[in-house]
């Protein structure tokens, strides 16, 4: 079997385990009390009911500006921890009439109590978890922490709530008053749905959430969460209004973060599109720099990298074509050499998977069975007849962590 024979096998072994389990790894939005009517008794969205309006605005929108600052949120080292302080921050706060999806400015207006609920919610949230994280990441439950801020090493913990408060819970609410502060007179009921649909294409709001010279997050979202906000928008909650390529389900990249790295290095995908010694050069791979002495892969880094090897298979060059013109609409000419992080993509064109299906079989894997320590559970993993670190290089598990 060829490299990419291997490849666009495992791509979609990967992108059907994540259409079985749709939305296991999503924010389950009917446990947020302001939600609830919009569900039905069995917890599905009432699709149809998206544009009623709630308060000021559509259910799209209220909807669209949770999964707004989950998503940034969700940047910090332990996702449940951290959805669970989101949703038993919201719902303390409304019930105390502090609407901040619904009026952004009563997070300010109420900090004391804003603050004061995060504390709170992070202390509880800290006693039902720190155990079982500690044990996943062989650390200690001491290290507990959800407060987290960038620096030049990445996401570091820090121990300042205002901190945490104002740039990750602020900025984004921030966003949201913005926009409607700039609506004017001009009538609108979901101003950041109407920002978000006036992009070419998904992939391109994705850039804009972060660059946006006006309403750009910024420091306080990474390009990872970009591409995850667009995957929950388009793919896990279909709140999208748009039905043009630019907004289908292969306009966006898959939102790389170290679950999908670690599989993804660990299987061969990376392995078999570039060298070891590329994602070296790359700072991919940092020698020496992960836990215990161990290489760490930052996969961060893997970004607008080229695909090192030659790609003759008619099918993905027609593909990427597609893709790149189409649906990413990213650049007006195809360039010659391929980029690692849209090749799932090109696989998957037309086929009835998508890139959210792809990323949704990769945290699936890497959350129950790849775990980043030598000792993965390959035993029960539905990829290990493919991957390479169990069948032929054990070391890509030894010696690699994300």
């Amino acid at each position: 079997m060829s490299n990419i024979e291997f490849v666009k096998k495992l791509v979609f072994r990967i992108a059907k385990i994540g259409a079985q389990r749709k939305d296991m790894d999503s924010p389950l939005l009917v446990d947020i009390e302001p939600f609830r009517h919009f569900f039905d008794s069995k917890g599905n969205l009432k699709y149809n009911e998206l544009d009623v309006i709630d308060g000021a605005w559509t259910r799209r929108e209220i909807l669209a500006r949770y999964l707004l600052l989950s998503v940034v949120l969700d940047q910090g080292p332990d996702i449940p921890g951290v959805r669970h302080l989101l949703k038993n921050v919201t719902n303390a706060l409304y019930r105390k009439e502090i609407r901040i999806f619904h009026r952004p400015l009563d997070f300010f207006r109420e900090l004391n109590v804003s603050i004061d609920e995060i504390l709170d919610k992070h202390n509880s949230i800290k006693k039902l978890r720190a155990k079982i994280w500690a044990k996943l990441n062989n650390s200690n439950p001491s290290k507990y922490n959800l407060f987290f801020a960038q620096s030049p090493r990445g996401i570091v913990s820090i121990s300042q709530v205002l901190d945490y408060g104002i740039h990750r819970w602020g900025v984004p609410l921030c966003v949201l008053l913005l926009l409607e502060k700039d609506i004017g007179d001009r009538e609108s009921t979901q101003p950041f749905v109407e920002y978000l649909e006036r992009f070419k294409s998904s992939e391109i709001m994705s850039k804009q959430l972060k660059n946006h010279e006006r309403y750009g997050l910024g420091s306080a979202i990474g390009d990872k969460a970009c591409h995850l906000f667009v995957k929950w928008y388009v793919h896990t909650f279909n709140l999208s209004t748009r039905e043009d390529e630019g907004w289908s389900k292969w306009s966006f990249e898959v939102p790389f973060d170290s679950n999908a790295g670690r599989v993804l290095f660990r299987t061969g995908f990376f392995t078999s599109l570039a060298s070891l010694e590329d994602y070296e050069n790359w700072e991919v791979i940092q020698r020496d720099r992960g836990k215990g002495k161990t290489h760490y892969i930052r996969v961060t880094n893997i970004r607008g990298k080229k695909v090192q090897v030659e790609i003759d298979d008619g099918d993905i060059i027609h593909n990427y074509k597609e893709v790149i013109l189409n649906h990413l609409k990213i650049r007006k000419r195809v360039p010659t050499k391929f980029e690692i992080q849209q090749i799932p993509n090109a696989i998957l064109l037309n086929s009835k998977y998508g890139v959210g299906d792809f990323d949704d079989g990769l945290i699936y894997v890497g959350t129950r069975f790849c775990f980043n320590h030598d000792k993965p559970d390959c035993k029960n993993c539905p990829l290990s007849d493919l991957c390479l670190g169990k069948n032929e290089d054990p070391e890509l598990i030894k010696n690699y962590r994300t």
